[in-house]
């Protein structure tokens, strides 16, 4: 029992831990002090879990925390919590925060491969287990925030046209206005990409780990970095005001059109995704 809770307090800090990665890349881009403040608070409640999760390995495989490799791998990435917490807390370095807990964050998820270190077998198997329904949880979630920006693509595309065409009724009204639908759009794939990319690289290593016939060339792993791919250059463009407007929108609505097809059509491809279906 001992055991199964300290995976799942695991899992629950690197799924915690996403989220606030995806709320810092929000306030990178668009200066949210919301999304920093919701990122610091799920940040603070990462470094208690990871604590207690340290706390109770040593306990359970009875090691110093710190003399193994894993264990100091551990133990790196609890410092560089600790240290990005007290530097967001008294020196409201924001960015270094950012990109402290990017490499902290992929070093975390990179130590539950590692075959380095003292570990009790079962411990060791239920964080590499366990990981394949985290990386599917977070695929979900990306998924329904994609759609959610693709709605308000939508909604954008019919209120430029009711404007356009000078229709001024209630549905205009109740629409909302296109900047702010714009800024919806963009801030929810804000939150989506780097979610997504955590999700794409923690369901690759456990699928390098756990399975015989795990290829990288395989249709879904491919289809997925191309839907990255996508959502990314959206940002880019929207972001260096290449694309605006109208055609931002269109180019977001395009990339779910992507995603449903990787999702329904290249998962139907893979040799091991297709209990998605």
């Amino acid at each position: 029992m001992g055991v199964l809770n300290n995976s799942i307090i695991y899992h629950i800090a690197i799924i915690l831990y996403a989220c606030s990665v995806s709320l810092y890349f929000i306030d990178y881009f668009q200066s949210n002090r919301r999304a920093n403040r919701i990122a610091f608070w799920l940040l603070s409640v990462v470094w208690v879990l990871y604590s207690i999760f340290m706390l109770l390995r040593a306990t359970e495989a009875e090691i110093n925390p710190i003399l193994t490799l894993l264990s100091g791998i551990y133990f790196y990435v609890w410092l560089l919590i600790t240290l990005s917490l007290m530097i967001n807390r008294f020196m409201r370095i924001d960015f270094l925060v950012f990109f402290t807990n990017m490499i902290a964050f992929g070093v975390s998820a990179f130590s539950i491969f590692t075959p380095l270190g003292k570990m009790s077998p079962v411990l060791a198997d239920q964080l590499v287990s366990g990981l394949v329904y985290v990386h599917v949880g977070m695929a979900i979630v990306s998924y329904a925030t994609f759609t959610v920006s693709f709605i308000f693509s939508i909604m954008y595309l019919i209120q430029y046209r009711l404007l356009k065409q000078k229709k001024w009724n209630a549905r205009l009204r109740r629409l909302g206005n296109l900047p702010k639908l714009d800024s919806m759009s963009y801030g929810l794939n804000l939150f989506s990409v780097p979610f997504f990319l955590l999700a794409i690289l923690l369901g690759c290593m456990w699928g390098y780990t756990k399975l015989d016939n795990f290829h990288w060339y395989d249709a879904k792993v491919i289809g997925s970095f191309i839907v990255l791919f996508v959502y990314c250059a959206g940002i880019y463009l929207r972001g260096s005001d290449t694309l605006q407007g109208k055609k931002i929108a269109s180019w977001n609505i395009g990339a779910f059109l992507i995603m449903l097809i990787n999702i329904f059509l290249f998962s139907s491809l893979s040799n091991f995704h297709f209990w998605y279906l």
